[in-house]
């Protein structure tokens, strides 16, 4: 029937609004962050091993810093363009006068904010595998330098074949693995919660300066999330009940971050397990969803 309603999330319609903004974001020359990313670690080949007493100590800071730079860059990027983009998308297609033709066609209210989300998701992900590609390569290339090192010193001081094969193994354990790319996973899951709460705010809210504040607000207040959860099933001790509610609303409100710290011990030269980065899987996805869905409830309210 010509006057029936349009399927809600047609996976066209959500790639064809996804892919616009995926090219809106381009021409807003977010990559050039991409080129400072790579000049930083181009710098990093520049860096000279520390010499150090043991074989063992030997380029493990330079390692840890490698690794502690990069992925917290990796994390700026992300966290700030998954709220500054999303905060302007919304407005600047008002301005444009863009939404009135999308939502015109018709196209539901759900399938533009999915895909102007999507959208903004693509773009971190595909900056962050760039930037990915680069640290692996850095990393790699002082990975090697620095175990070289490591084994000329064993060398000199007569360790046997089986002592630096361990600590061969203990320092490759520094450089590209497979859990510091479950950590650049879990820095692109972290973006897309405070895309999502970004898309959320950004559906009530007519300034993009107010979008971004909070979203930052929000961001920090992810981190304490957890403390203020217990504290309010602890009972409160010492605080009234504006605190309990306090505390209650930033357990139920703010989304929980602290899960997503295990990027600091994949730093460390700790393994990812497979059990934990799929329990940040299941909670980014609970987060993404129901933030998705109570945009959708706002925007779907909302005159245009």
């Amino acid at each position: 029937m010509s006057g029936s309603r349009p399927r809600l999330l047609n996976p066209g319609r959500v790639g064809v609004i996804a892919r616009h903004t995926f090219t809106q974001l381009v021409r807003m020359k977010v990559f050039y962050f991409l080129a400072a990313f790579a000049l930083v670690l181009i710098g990093v080949q520049f860096l000279d091993l520390p010499v150090h007493h043991s074989p063992e100590s030997t380029g493990v800071q330079l390692l840890f810093s490698i690794k502690s730079a990069a992925t917290g860059t990796m994390t700026l990027f992300a966290v700030v363009l998954g709220v500054v983009a999303t905060a302007l998308l919304l407005p600047k297609d008002v301005e444009d006068r863009t939404l009135y033709t999308i939502l015109a066609k018709p196209v539901p209210r759900l399938d533009y904010l999915a895909g102007k989300l999507l959208g903004v998701l693509s773009l971190i992900f595909v900056s962050l595998v760039i930037m990915d590609l680069l640290l692996v390569g850095v990393l790699a290339v002082k990975t090697n330098a620095v175990v070289a090192q490591q084994l000329a010193m064993a060398d000199a001081e007569g360790w046997t074949a089986a002592m630096k094969a361990n600590l061969e193994a203990d320092t490759r354990q520094l450089g590209p693995t497979w859990s510091l790319q479950g950590a650049v996973l879990v820095v692109f899951l972290r973006a897309a919660v405070i895309a999502s709460v970004a898309l959320l705010l950004s559906t009530f809210s007519t300034s993009t300066l107010f979008t971004t504040v909070v979203g930052f607000m929000i961001y920090v207040a992810g981190f304490f999330q957890a403390d203020a959860r217990d504290f309010y099933f602890s009972g409160g001790e010492g605080m009234g009940m504006a605190g309990r509610i306090g505390s209650l609303l930033v357990a139920v409100v703010i989304p929980d971050l602290q899960i997503y710290n295990v990027i600091d011990s994949v730093i460390q030269g700790e393994v990812l397990e497979a059990v934990l980065l799929l329990k940040v899987v299941g909670v980014t996805a609970f987060y993404v969803l129901v933030y998705g869905f109570c945009s959708w409830l706002v925007f779907a309210r909302k005159e245009i």
